[in-house]
């Protein structure tokens, strides 16, 4: 079977959690370079591939699927390697739990309203920062009072659940602002140091 391809930019979240996943599985993988800020916009051919045109979009075999926590259980289940999934049906509530909250509630707030505002706007919006973080702070919180005793959010076994979240705030903590925040929940900070120390947080991390 051809090898997967997934479609996207290294510097996207949503990509380098697919990508996690495929490092954590052991997938020999093709990334095609799609930068969808592109001056010149979205290529045409890639909205076949994802009608939305966002990324990221994978396909393995004529397979095609966008939607990135699709993706990641498609890699999890498609492929040898360490399960990324509990076994048990509260343990997989429990992930999609944590995946939709940072899909819903984190990622806008700690990526864009805090950290993209912070290193890319000559004059950041003080207002939008503010509130990035006092949401970034509850997501913190929630995540907090969900994480299971252990070395991951579920407990002794590494699941999507983590790889959702670590590329969120590794963006998040590019800032001081960020930082700071995290800094004030102790068990996620121990616990993102011990995500960040994989060799797949490694390998995923942009280039410059």
């Amino acid at each position: 079977m051809k090898k997967p391809t997934l479609y996207g930019a290294d510097y996207s979240v949503y990509v380098r959690i697919a990508r996690m996943a495929l490092e954590e599985k052991g997938v020999d993988y093709e990334l095609v370079p799609l930068d969808i800020f592109a001056a010149d916009g979205i290529p045409a051919w890639y909205l076949e591939h994802h009608p939305f045109g966002r990324i990221p979009a994978f396909e393995h075999d004529g397979f095609r699927l966008f939607e990135t926590s699709a993706i990641a259980r498609y890699i999890d289940e498609a492929f040898a390697g360490p399960a990324l999934q509990p076994a048990d049906p509260r343990g997989r509530a429990r992930m999609g739990q944590i995946a939709g909250m940072l899909d819903a509630y984190g990622y806008r707030a700690m990526v864009w309203d805090v950290a993209v505002e912070c290193l890319e706007k000559e004059a950041p919006d003080e207002v939008l920062i503010a509130g990035g973080l006092s949401q970034a702070e509850t997501v913190l919180k929630v995540l907090t009072s969900l994480k299971a005793k252990g070395p991951w959010l579920l407990g002794d076994q590494l699941t999507l659940a983590d790889l959702h979240a670590a590329p969120v705030i590794a963006y998040f903590v590019k800032v001081a602002e960020g930082c700071d925040t995290l800094a004030r929940f102790a068990g996620i900070q121990d616990w993102y140091a011990r995500v960040a120390a994989r060799p797949s947080f490694a390998r995923t991390e942009k280039a410059g």
